[in-house]
Order: structure tokens, then sequence, then C-alpha cells
């Protein structure tokens, strides 16, 4: 089964992607309108269903080029959504630490706008420090809108994450066109060298 005549089949990786993907404004808007209590609820569905996808995916076999791109779209789209809901909800203890959360957000929006600008589209590197990184986010945001602020979670996430964010811009400076499950810089440099 496709979606609208498009070239994206409706496997259950990609219905997962796509509800995060149409979710995003309805949740985004929640959290500027205060409702804290929904946006968590939904916001933490979002993590479960971007654990899952991926999974499911490697799982079952159904990986697709199309389904990595819209997963990455998705990705961004909750990448928002967490960063929005710490400034709206959690600004007190982010505040402390107003300098690694600012310099984390930069790497990100600067990865995707080299992107953008070298490869005319999002990223879909799917590094495997993005996906560790990716769990983690996920356990810390969890954590502090559910339970509470961490700082020790919190400093875990963001080195792990800053460093997954170099790693992702190197490879972006390297490659010549954009690159689907890419692994890591060790994969790129080993395959780079081995076709010269």
């Amino acid at each position: 089964m496709k979606l609208f005549n498009t070239n994206i089949p409706l496997n259950i990786p990609n219905i997962l992607s796509l509800y995060r993907l149409f979710s995003f404004p309805f949740i985004l808007c929640l959290a500027v309108l205060g409702q804290e209590n929904v946006f968590v609820v939904l916001f933490v569905v979002n993590l479960i269903t971007d654990l899952l996808d991926g999974w499911i995916a490697r799982k079952f076999n159904m990986q697709t080029e199309i389904g990595a791109k819209i997963d990455s779209i998705a990705d961004i789209g909750s990448f928002i959504l967490a960063v929005v809901g710490m400034f709206l909800f959690k600004s007190e203890e982010i505040n402390y630490h107003i300098i690694s959360f600012s310099l984390f957000i930069g790497l990100f929006v600067f990865s995707n706008i080299l992107s953008l600008i070298k490869f005319k589209r999002s990223p879909s590197l799917h590094l495997y420090s993005w996906k560790i990184g990716g769990y983690i986010m996920g356990f810390f945001y969890f954590y502090v809108f559910v339970i509470g602020f961490n700082t020790y979670v919190y400093y875990i996430m963001i080195t792990w994450c800053i460093l997954a964010f170099i790693e992702h811009i190197i490879i972006q400076l390297l490659i010549k066109e954009m690159l689907v499950n890419a692994k890591g810089l060790y994969w790129v440099l080993k395959n780079r060298n081995s076709s010269t």
C-alpha cells in the first residue's frame, strides 16, 4: 500500500515515522499553549515510536531510503519539540547550563543547514553515534519531563551528543553525496580509502 500515490510504502516503520512527522505541529501547539501534561504524554509517545520504527525496520528487513528520509525529518521535529519543551517547562534548570545547551542546539542546527546547502536534503547518515545518542537523548528527555532534571544525566547526554554532532559534521564535509546508514567516521574513511 502506498501513501497518496507516492513512493512511500505504508509499512509499520514508515507509519510510525509519519505519525511523528504529522503530530509535530499539534504537539508544538500544545507546548506553546502551556499544556505541559498533554505535551509530555504525546512527546513520550513520540520517543517510543522513534525507538520502534528503526528497530522494526531493521528486525523485519523493512528499511527503505524514503523511510530513512522520513525518519530523519521526523527526528528534527522531535528535537525541536524537546528543545521547545525544555525552554518552556524547564527553563529554570536549563538556564544553569545555557552555554552547553546552546552549543548542543547550534551543532544540531549547523549539521542540518550544512546538509541542506551541500546536498539539498536533510541528513540521513544514521550514524551509530547518533543512534546511541538518540537513545541517550530519549532517556534524558523522558527523565527530565517525567521525573525531573538530573545534572549527571544531562552531562552524559550533552557530552555524547556534542561529540556525535561533530562526527556528523566531519562526515558531511568529507563526502560528496549524502549517504544512508553510513555507520560512522571509521567506515566512511575505510570506504573512501578502499575506493582510491
